[in-house]
């Protein structure tokens, strides 16, 4: 199902006025764990993750998230308080409507394919991958900007699992490994 279309129904299944956040990333599914890749990666990447320990903090969230998914959870967890924020239902609906036009760009870039590398089995090795990476950004804090590699990495596998794209996480894939390189080289040589 591609994202524009998983965001309609998620708007669409919410019942009553309001919905909460819990709801919300459970209609989601595995998919939402993406999102939460993406954002810390993106944070290491700009320009931000050059100041000291912004690396390793990231990183260690990235790990968090991805022990999550190892061990199959479906949704990602939340905190007691996150979990029970309330959303207008109208609120949503709007927002999705909103970002459709957005969605429907990513839907024709990234697109479900390769599901060998997005079922079940695909999207815990990901993760796997994705924490190892992780765990390559705190070394490479030492030399300016070079967490930025396994931060993209980190990214592509992101929307890799976001958007069911298997080529993505592929690419996500051959970073990760350039990353292994540059740690290997720059820090250990």
């Amino acid at each position: 199902m591609k994202l524009t279309q998983v965001l309609k129904k998620m708007a669409n299944d919410t019942k009553g006025e309001t919905t909460t956040l819990n709801d919300v990333v459970a209609q989601l599914e595995s998919r939402g764990f993406g999102p939460l890749l993406i954002a810390p990666a993106l944070i290491a990447l700009l320009p931000t993750g050059a100041i000291p320990s912004v690396p390793t903090l990231c990183a260690l969230s990235i790990i968090l998230i991805t022990v999550q998914l190892m061990f199959g959870q479906q949704h990602p967890w939340l905190p007691k308080k996150l979990k029970e924020i309330e959303i207008q239902r109208d609120t949503l609906k709007q927002s999705v409507e909103r970002f459709e036009p957005y969605t429907k760009r990513i839907d024709k870039v990234f697109k479900p394919r390769l599901s060998f590398l997005t079922n079940e089995i695909g999207k815990r090795l990901i993760a796997a991958l994705a924490s190892i990476t992780a765990l390559l950004m705190i070394p490479l804090e030492i030399v300016p900007f070079a967490a930025a590699i396994p931060a993209g990495a980190i990214v592509l596998l992101g929307l890799g699992l976001s958007t069911e794209d298997g080529l993505m996480s592929i690419f996500g894939v051959a970073l990760s490994a350039v990353s292994v390189y540059i740690v290997y080289t720059q820090v250990l040589a």
